[in-house]
């Protein structure tokens, strides 16, 4: 993991999917396990958009994106990239971000969409709205 301190300029990040403030200053912070996104739909622009769906690694306590097809402890959902963070250029590389476990969340503008199972996951942290 790099824990180095650097400056890196990316777009804006979106947060347009949070719907309300409920839980925004109570997020878990977590280890994003780089090689487990998809670059053209996780990070197309170099950073992981905010609003990912996360599920934990079972081996590992890292966190990938949700897929219910997994076998590996991602296809439980169990919260949200909260903010945008830089994707490092060597998927073996994990970088560290904020997660957002409860509040409402406009499902419409989440960057990844959330099947009927996953919002099951979260059912009574989360509400879509």
């Amino acid at each position: 993991m790099n824990l180095q301190q650097t400056v890196r300029t990316f777009g804006m990040d979106d947060q347009s999917w949070l719907g309300s403030e409920h839980g925004t200053q109570a997020t878990e912070s977590c280890t994003l396990d780089t090689s487990t996104f998809t670059p053209a739909t996780h990070y197309p622009a170099g950073y992981f958009k905010s609003g990912i769906p996360l599920g934990q690694i079972t081996a590992t306590k890292k966190f990938g994106p949700y897929d219910n097809a997994a076998a590996d402890g991602r296809q439980t959902l169990v919260g949200f990239l909260y903010a945008a963070v830089g994707a490092p250029t060597d998927n073996a590389i994990d970088v560290a971000g904020a997660l957002f476990t409860h509040g409402k969340v406009r499902e419409a503008r989440l960057p990844v969409a959330v099947d009927a199972a996953g919002k099951t996951d979260v059912a009574g942290s989360i509400r879509f709205v």
